[in-house]
């Protein structure tokens, strides 16, 4: 029997940018969520991020081509983070990425398989989704 394909969205940006592909696209199998929090590299350096959410992943990913969404795809660590979650969970036959937005900066081998937009960015610059309704987008210079 053929299986389709479950969307997952990383939280939070991830999210919004995956229920409405969920929605356009009008899939039957349900949206699942990630928060990497706990798996972040960066953890032990940051502590709890105050707005840790819940993973929900409501069909088995046992053998499943899972489709991964995020909003911005910059070192490519989140991805890492989401793809260890997502093998603790489970052994998917294929990950695809899609990502909405993918900028320059990349410190790990990740690549998208699907990209809504490139953008190159000045150095203190970075990109925020902001949502979820109206979903936007908007480059902010880091002040640190």
């Amino acid at each position: 029997m053929e299986r389709r394909p479950v969307l997952i969205g990383i939280h939070t940006g991830g999210v919004w940018v995956a229920e409405r592909l969920h929605k356009r696209l009008g899939l039957e199998e349900p949206l699942g969520t990630l928060d990497i929090s706990f798996y972040r590299d960066d953890f032990s350096q940051v502590g709890i991020h105050p707005q840790v959410k819940t993973s929900h992943l409501p069909i088995s990913l046992d053998g499943r081509h899972i489709i991964l969404v995020d909003d911005v795809l910059h070192t490519g660590r989140t991805i890492r983070a989401a793809m260890n979650e997502i093998f603790d969970f489970a052994r998917p036959a294929s990950i695809a990425l899609a990502v909405l937005i993918v900028r320059d900066g990349r410190e790990l081998p990740v690549q998208p398989d699907i990209v809504g937009a490139a953008v190159a960015l000045k150095p203190r610059q970075h990109i925020k989704l902001t949502g979820p309704n109206p979903l936007g987008i908007k480059i902010l210079e880091k002040t640190e």
